[in-house]
């Protein structure tokens, strides 16, 4: 699928390629986030709807973890095991602080579906990944930026 398909949609198709990016699927976000700008998109509402997007990406996740578990991650999901026992540990070392990071490539959607299997508290599932997706987007247009315009 080309990234055109998403630009000529504007918000609802940044919104998505966030949605989608942020399942288990194997897309990103970025490049869509970062050409937005200087074609006249306003920052604050990229951040908003690219992490709206995502967080609800991550929710599916958690809900597929919750409901289904391993039996829709092994069957239907095509993830590597030692991708999803990676994210366990990850897990379990830090706890639910370990969603701030669920923005990161390859760990990420994994956490998210982890912590749905162990049936975290929806308050507290939002409010890491929340923090970590618009954290992300945030800097993420702060470095494109100072790159595209230097002072």
């Amino acid at each position: 699928m080309s990234f055109h398909f998403f630009f000529q949609f504007g918000y609802l198709g940044l919104f998505l390629i966030s949605f989608l990016s942020a399942t288990l699927l194997p897309l990103a976000s970025e490049l869509l986030v970062v050409a937005m700008p200087p074609l006249g998109y306003e920052v604050w509402l990229i951040i908003v709807v690219a992490s709206a997007g995502s967080f609800l990406g991550s929710l599916t996740n958690y809900f597929v973890g919750k409901k289904g578990g391993d039996v829709i991650l092994s069957r239907y999901i095509q993830m590597k095991p030692e991708t999803l026992v990676r994210a366990q540990r990850f897990y379990q070392r830090w706890g639910p602080i370990a969603l701030f990071f669920a923005w990161m490539p390859f760990i990420g959607d994994p956490l998210t579906a982890v912590a749905g299997t162990l049936k975290l508290d929806l308050r507290i599932f939002t409010f890491w990944v929340l923090l970590g997706k618009a954290l992300r987007y945030l800097v993420l247009l702060d470095i494109a930026d100072r790159f595209l315009n230097p002072v």
